[in-house]
């Protein structure tokens, strides 16, 4: 009977020894004492390429200079508090934003190629040889069999916006020359993606940019919250033709010869490291959510699965206006200030000098329109151009009640800012005078408008829990 009860006794020593599952089981804790599961380690935010870390702290925001305006719309200074956070260390470039157009037209062509090819879908690891090649991901043979959960969503029609027996293939290349299309049928639906032979000038081949839609959701959390209701209600769904307007050269500017513009800056590898223009504050939003499906697309994918990556997003009037002082306290200019021009008597941005002169000397520095992003010198912060170039839209609404009834405590209206047509400008453009570039310099502009000396710039939150950031490689 001993012998017996020892053996037991060893058994549960045993079971009781040995390590758990990665599922959950049996009570929690550890010896009885209450040990929270995983790492003791201290969260490390990763800094994403071509961004740049702010601290956070506490600043006057409004005019540190003398507002010579004086209008009610222009900040009035009150000290206010920011978390800390990523910032682009430049204006998002024409080779970014192009990036991003790219991969929706991509996903627009994948998707139209993958119902053509239906269900006589070609292999796992075809080479594009024929539309069978472009089927869907899980309709291919010699894909892996779906597992319990796949295969319960399919059952039930998938989840709404997203079905997993529909995910593309992005292993599979595309062909836009039509000398390398694959059969009829691809080229079918390729061709309905480009303007009609009768829309064509001198019969260009040229995307219908009007159909290359970004389709994406947000949650309007702050109305979720304060109607105690956390539901698919409060999801705001966005269909946003993402290219940008490149007609702005002209409408800009009646009366000026800005045809070259219009023709090549956007899509021209002249321009590739100009700032991208002619984007409203709608595609700016859009760019973001893009940039964050990207990192969090990247993060899946890996073997070793990391923490959901924090949104992007575009920095409120009060981030962008601290992040522009780069630290300097009282700063007029990016730069300190007062002056324009460094002792060499070389400017320090890109902007207008002189009534009607655009360009007083290229030896300066100056340029006629905008000029390359890291042409002048960054701010404490490493951050390029938060003065000229081109002006920056913010998250932020523009109205008399903006600065009086945000709170100090990062200041943010986000429910009042998707609904207020009027959104935040700030920075000062090409076209402006110096007056026009002062870090607490207000301007605003419609959110469906865009212009020539517009553009936008990205931050990422950073925890406050965080350690110390580690970079990431290109």
């Amino acid at each position: 009977m001993k012998r017996i009860l020892l053996i037991l006794l060893s058994t549960s020593v045993i079971v009781s020894c040995s390590k758990g599952s990665k599922g959950s089981a049996g009570k929690p804790g550890m010896k009885g004492e209450l040990v929270p599961r995983g790492s003791a380690k201290s969260f490390i935010a990763e800094r994403p390429y071509g961004m740049v870390s702010i601290p956070g702290g506490s600043f006057v925001m409004g005019m540190a200079d003398q507002d010579f305006a004086a209008t009610p719309e222009k900040a009035m200074p009150k000290t206010v508090t920011v978390n800390s956070f990523f910032m682009d260390e430049t204006e998002i470039t024409n080779a970014e934003y192009r990036v991003f157009i790219n991969a929706v037209r991509d996903s627009i062509a994948r998707g139209l190629l993958a119902e053509a090819a239906g269900e006589g879908g070609g292999e796992e690891g075809g080479d594009g040889g024929s539309i069978g090649d472009y089927a869907y991901a899980g309709k291919k043979t010699g894909d892996e069999e779906a597992n319990a959960y796949q295969k319960f969503m399919e059952s039930q029609g998938g989840r709404d916006g997203y079905n997993e027996s529909k995910k593309l293939d992005w292993k599979v290349p595309l062909q836009y020359n039509t000398s390398a299309y694959p059969d009829e049928k691809y080229a079918e639906i390729l061709e309905s993606m480009y303007l009609p032979a009768e829309k064509r000038i001198n019969n260009e081949r040229i995307i219908d940019w009007s159909k290359i839609k970004y389709n994406y959701q947000w949650e309007d959390v702050l109305s979720a919250v304060k109607d105690k209701d956390r539901s698919a209600n409060y999801l705001k769904k966005e269909s946003i033709a993402v290219y940008p307007d490149t007609t702005v050269w002209i409408r800009d500017f009646n009366y000026a010869y800005n045809e070259p513009l219009f023709d090549q800056y956007f899509w021209h590898n002249a321009y590739k490291e100009y700032p991208v223009v002619g984007v409203t504050w709608d595609q700016a939003r859009a760019f973001c959510d893009f940039k964050t499906k990207l990192k969090t697309d990247h993060n899946n994918s890996l073997k070793k699965k990391k923490q959901k990556a924090m949104r992007f997003r575009l920095p409120t009037e009060a981030e962008w206006e601290y992040a522009a002082k780069g630290g300097i306290e009282n700063a007029s200019y990016p730069w300190g200030g007062p002056n324009l021009q460094d002792s060499r008597g070389c400017y320090l941005a890109n902007f207008k000098p002189k009534r009607g002169s655009y360009i007083e000397d290229e030896k300066k520095g100056n340029y006629t329109y905008t000029a390359p992003v890291r042409k002048f010198p960054k701010n404490g912060y490493g951050l390029y151009d938060m003065a000229g170039n081109v002006a920056e839209w913010t998250e932020s609404p523009y109205s008399n009640s903006t600065y009086e009834f945000s709170s100090t405590l990062n200041p943010y209206l986000s429910n009042q800012a998707y609904r207020e047509a009027k959104k935040t400008v700030r920075g000062g453009s090409w076209k402006d005078v110096g007056y026009l570039l002062m870090t607490g310099y207000r301007d605003w502009e419609r959110k469906d408008s865009a212009r020539s000396f517009i553009g936008f710039r990205t931050i990422q939150d950073i925890p406050s829990g965080a350690g110390k950031f580690k970079r990431t490689t290109k």
